[in-house]
Order: structure tokens, then sequence, then C-alpha cells
């Protein structure tokens, strides 16, 4: 049976481009085709930047890789127009369940509190994900909207200018330059723009390998994360246990540092370490083996000139907690609408730097994280793994000690604390939703929050009249005033705190810019002046 990821999805087509006397100069080049670079070149074409994007490719990718969505992740699907499609077809789950040995000693649930449009967390094979970002492509292509994937180009060479870099892209046909007003480097942990570029990476390399297997078998395990700490199956390492659609169960095992990597991946080495885990009776099929190496590191500046790194390009993380294509989501998620403004004109070219300074900070953040998920579930000395073993023991019976407990501290979305772009604080307000912070989901009427802000500048009123459109420095702030008598408990609690009443300006990545007790024009033109970058100008 053909697999999905045998079918080219946007094979190489002979451009007009490779035809053109000089080098074509394109507003948005794109280098890399996977989940990061083609979520990046929606959120562009939808806001009607013309999007190239470039890949050696013709198709998804191999095997299930990056699984794990976080309720943040789908909320950037949401207004990427394909979180339905996403969501539909991924597992659903919210619980965890960590043992020590053959017992469990603790278990969790990561969305505890109802109130919210997208669950914690959803599994899906990354070549289902870059398949409906593929077909979100073809739909505003459709639309007229001006995005284009060019496959079987692999890009050669960069060489950056004051007000563009030239690209130089390899073809079955020959080589061709092309010109990028703005290029963005999409193009994985081995990205091989940073290495034109003679850039690198800091941080970690874990000296420690685990084997990744995507098993088809049909299995009575709930929809849950087991992860388990020195399993009778896989003595004094670890193991993780996920479900996926089709069938498809995904099973990590730590193998140590000292290993044969290609021998490790030979079918005869990896069933018999499967049946050990799920016993000998359980009958399954191997559909995709891989042996990873993990780093917790990243790029010292994701923005180079004109050329600006996202996703594992820019920085990597161990995948314990799920953070890495979450990260990159929130890179894509924070980059787009301030490139749309530094195109427009309607923000300084220095409204970039407040990516790096944001998205280097989720780097960092999600950089300590990993690192301690990863010392907890690999202790390099034998202090460190008693302290973890006592941990892992005082969990199953005492309340106290669960916290501790460390296999993956998963994936949340960062807040901008200290942020260039943050505006004015209101006391008495909650402080989950502080200036900085995503803005948290919640029932509006029969609809929800985050579908009512959209992706452009919003201002809430909650209790608050504020105007429905509102015009300032050539952008438009849509309004959106929730009655007293509307107000839900979860928007009350998340929004308002001890105050009756708030106003809130959103950025659109529904990032909460400023607010305030009352309604003030004269503020909100200030904050969004904060927010684009003018402040100083």
């Amino acid at each position: 049976m053909t697999k999905l990821f045998e079918v080219p999805l946007y094979p190489y087509r002979h451009s007009p481009d490779q035809d053109a006397p000089a080098p074509v100069r394109h507003p948005v080049v794109i280098i890399g085709a996977g989940p990061v670079g083609l979520a990046m070149a929606i959120d562009l074409a939808q806001a009607d930047v013309p999007v190239l994007v470039l890949d050696d490719n013709d198709k998804v990718s191999v095997g299930s890789r990056a699984i794990c969505f976080a309720k943040r992740s789908l909320e950037i699907f949401d207004r990427l127009g394909c979180g339905d499609e996403m969501v539909e077809k991924g597992v659903v789950w919210n619980l965890g369940k960590v043992y020590f040995g053959d017992r469990q000693v603790y278990n969790f649930d990561l969305l505890p509190e109802a109130g919210h449009r997208r669950p914690a967390f959803i599994n899906l094979q990354q070549y289902y994900c870059e398949l409906y970002l593929v077909e979100r492509i073809r739909a505003l292509q459709a639309e007229g909207k001006p995005v284009e994937i060019r496959g079987g180009n692999r890009v050669e060479n960069l060489h950056q200018y004051d007000d563009h870099t030239l690209v130089t892209v390899e073809t079955a046909e020959g080589a061709y330059n092309l010109e990028a007003d703005w290029l963005i480097a999409c193009d994985g942990a081995n990205s091989p723009a940073r290495r034109m570029l003679d850039l690198d990476f800091v941080g970690r390399v874990f000296e420690d390998n685990f084997l990744i297997a995507d098993v088809v078998m049909k299995a009575d395990f709930p929809t849950e994360r087991w992860f388990w700490f020195d399993p009778p199956f896989n003595k004094d390492q670890s193991a993780l246990l996920h479900k996926q659609p089709d069938g498809v169960w995904r099973i990590d095992l730590q193998l140590g540092w000292d290993i044969d990597k290609e021998k490790e991946k030979k079918p005869e080495n990896v069933i018999p370490r499967l049946k050990q885990m799920l016993g000998e009776d359980v009958e399954f099929d191997l559909e995709w083996v891989s042996i990873y190496t993990f780093q917790c590191r990243r790029m010292e500046e994701f923005r180079h000139g004109r050329v600006i790194f996202a996703g594992d390009s820019a920085h990597q993380v161990s995948p314990f907690g799920a953070r890495g294509a979450n990260s990159g989501f929130q890179d894509v998620d924070n980059l787009g609408w301030k490139l749309k403004l530094v195109l427009d004109g309607k923000a300084p070219e220095t409204l970039l730097d407040s990516y790096t300074f944001e998205r280097e900070h989720g780097a960092d953040e999600n950089i300590l994280q990993s690192s301690r998920s990863t010392d907890f579930i690999t202790p390099k000395s034998e202090m460190s793994r008693i302290f973890r073993d006592a941990v892992l023991d005082l969990s199953e019976h005492y309340a106290f000690a669960r916290p501790l407990v460390n296999s993956g501290r998963l994936s949340v979305p960062c807040v901008y604390d200290g942020s260039p772009l943050n505006g004015p604080d209101a006391a008495m307000l909650p402080e989950r939703t502080r200036p900085g912070s995503p803005a948290v989901d919640a029932p509006v009427g029969d609809g929800w929050l985050l579908q009512r802000l959209g992706g452009s500048f919003a201002l809430m009123g909650i209790g608050v009249d504020v105007p429905g459109h509102l015009e300032t420095g050539g952008i438009v702030i849509k309004g959106h005033s929730i009655p007293e008598d509307s107000v839900s408990p979860e928007l009350k609690e998340r929004y308002l705190g001890t105050s009756g009443k708030a106003v809130y300006l959103i950025r659109p990545d529904q990032h909460v810019a400023a607010r305030w007790l009352k309604y003030s024009e004269e503020d909100v033109a200030a904050a969004l002046r904060t927010s684009t970058g003018w402040q100083g100008q």
C-alpha cells in the first residue's frame, strides 16, 4: 500500500524565474517545507504577503516525528484555517501516567479546568500535520492568495546585501538565482542556511540515545501518555508510549550512549525489544524506526540582517515535553504579523528585533525546562539517581513529592515578560493575562473568545463599551464590547479578577499588549505605538 509520505505533494515544476534574464525579487522566501515553514507561508499569505517556499524534497516527512501538538499550537492552527482538520484526525488527550519499575506512582491532568475550545494536546503524525498545511496552502492558492511551494528546489548558497539576500537554487534542470527582501530559514536542525552564513548553536549535547518506533497494532491501552522510569522491560533506562491515529503507537526506548546506531535500528534487534515491552503474543508491524541523540541548544541571535531563523533551525530541545514543533509554531505566530507591518511600511524594521527578544526568551525557557527534564530522566551521577528514585518512591503516597517528578514538563505558551512591546498594566486584574501573556480562551456567548479576537489587533472591552473600529497609524483595530450580562464565569476569572470591568489591547498573535480599567482612545493609540515598535522613533 502506498503511504502518504511516499506521494509527491509538490513535485518539481519549471518556474519562469529560471528563465529570467536577472534574478527575480520576492518579498519573502522561506527555506523548508516542514511544519514551521508551511505554517509561516500560510500566515503570510493570509495577510496578502507574497511568499515563496523552497524545499529540496517534494513530499511530507517520513515517519511520525513530531506528534504532540499542544493547545496553543491548535489555537494557532485555528487562525491558519486548519485547526479542525488537525483535531478531527488527531488523538485527543489530557491525561498522563508515570511508572517507576512496574508500578504507577503519579498521574496528571494537563487541562483540569473547563471553558476551553481546544484540548491540552492531540497526537498526530507529523506527515498528517504537513498534509493539512499543504492542503490549506492549496485552498489559499485557489482563492488567489500569493503563495507558492517549489519542490525539488535546493538552496545552495546565500549572499546578503543591505536590502535583500541573493539565493542560489539548484534543480534537476540546473541552478538559478533569485532575490528575497526577507529570507526565513525554516530548514531544520541541520539548517544548511545556518551553515551558509557560518553560524552555529550554543548549548548542551546530551550523551544518550533513544530508539523511536512507530508500531501498528491493536491495543486496549487508554488514550494517555505513559512514561516509565526503570521499567522491567528496559532496566535502568526509560520508556514512553503514545497513541496516534490509524492504530499507530509511538514507543520511545532509552538505549544509552555507547551503541551502534545502525545495528540498533535493524528490525531483528528492534522487534525483540518491543516484544519485551508489549508481550510475546502481541501482534504488531513496524512502520518507522529512528534513533536520536538529543540536545538543548540555540543560535545566539535569530535574526541576521535580512535572514531570520525559525523552528529547529534556530533552536533545539530534547523531545521530553513536546517543545520542539510547538515552539516553532510560536515562532511563526510571533514573526508573521511583524513582518507584514514592516513590509507595509506601518512599522520600523527594528520591530523585527522584538521577534529575536521574545522568541529567544521563549527558546531559553524551553531549553531550561527540557534540560531539567533530561537530567531527571537520565541522571548523570549516582547521587542524582538516588535523589530521583527517592522522589519517585515518595510520589506514590505523598502529594508534596509529585510536582518534583519530571518526565517532561509539557509545552506551554511563553509569556513575554519584559518585552519592549508590552504596554501599560492595570492593578486588580489577573496575573494570568498580564501584558506579554497569551490570551486565554473562554466561552463568550455561543462561541469562543479566541475565535472572536481573530488574527489582527483587537480591543476587548469587558463591561466597557469600546469602538468596533478604530484606526491609528494606518493600523485598524477591531473592537469587541462584551456587556456585563454576557460575561461567563471563565471570562471573569481569567480577565477581570476582582475588577468588574477591563479593557484589553490584544496583538495579532493573541498576546496581551496592554490593559486598563477604562477606555481611552489616547491610551490605546500610545500602546499601539509601543506594540508596533514606533516608541522612541
